[in-house]
């Protein structure tokens, strides 16, 4: 079977030469469906099968006034974690304000530690370690509708009031390890069926792609994983599944 995470460099080479291109603006603020408030939560990590736990995350969630702040951290059996925090102001709509995101290795280190101020239009940290660290500090303009970490869920919970032709676009940031700023394409899927506990749940599945412009996205596809997330029908919806690469290394994990 071929190697799919082999090829993100070819990705990425692909997404500095190509302009981003939607069927909406990325750069616009989602539009909220539903008010936001204090949430905590814990939540297991999984193998790709779903059979083996492998770590678990800790989500918080906090409001004052319009201001909403996000952490989530994911912690794995082996000692490493991902991090991500975020601020956004809510109202009529989603607007970020800044984050931060880092990785550490098993033995707790840093490998990634990543910063975004929106207003500021600034992306700065590092990454690698030792004589391999790298430092960055990019400048330039980035839209208030740029989510990433905790912020990603926020997008799929108010989808149906964003979505055009069954999909919705926004800007992000991510660390690959370096930053790589782009467009992500979410995709409403089939509904299907989740056993749990006491009854099935009814779940409506959404795929999260790269996007670039029409012409390369078909490639592109074949090249990147798919991030694949599954909602209740219920108003507002609940998460209910995550399937997907952990970050750019490429680990394929669920969170159920």
């Amino acid at each position: 079977m071929r190697n799919r995470h082999a090829t993100w460099p070819v990705l990425f080479l692909v997404l500095a030469l190509a302009p981003a291109a939607g069927a909406r603006d990325a750069g616009d603020p989602i539009k909220m469906a539903y008010d936001e408030g204090d949430v905590t939560g814990l939540v297991a990590i999984f193998d790709k099968d779903g059979t083996a736990p492998i770590g678990l995350v800790h989500y918080n969630q906090r409001r004052k006034g319009d201001t909403l702040e996000a952490r989530r951290v994911a912690y794995f059996n082996d000692g490493s974690s991902d991090e991500d925090s975020v601020v956004a102001k809510v109202g009529k709509t989603l607007r970020t304000v800044r984050g931060e995101s880092i990785i550490r290795d098993s033995a707790g280190e840093m490998i990634v530690d990543m910063h975004v101020d929106v207003g500021q239009g600034r992306v700065w940290g590092f990454y690698g370690q030792g004589k391999d660290k790298t430092d960055f500090d990019e400048r330039g303009a980035l839209p208030p509708g740029t989510y990433f970490g905790p912020l990603i869920n926020l997008v799929l919970k108010n989808f149906d009031a964003n979505a055009e032709g069954g999909k919705v676009v926004f800007h992000t940031v991510v660390p690959t390890p370096s930053p790589r700023k782009m467009d992500m394409e979410v995709s409403r899927g089939d509904v299907s069926t989740i056993q749990r506990p006491g009854r099935p749940l009814t779940v409506v599945q959404y795929v999260m792609r790269v996007t670039v412009n029409p012409l390369l996205n078909p490639i592109v596809h074949m090249i990147a994983p798919d991030t694949n997330f599954f909602q209740t029908k219920d108003n507002p919806p609940a998460m209910v599944r995550f399937a997907g690469p952990r970050n750019y290394a490429g680990q394929e994990i669920r969170l159920e």
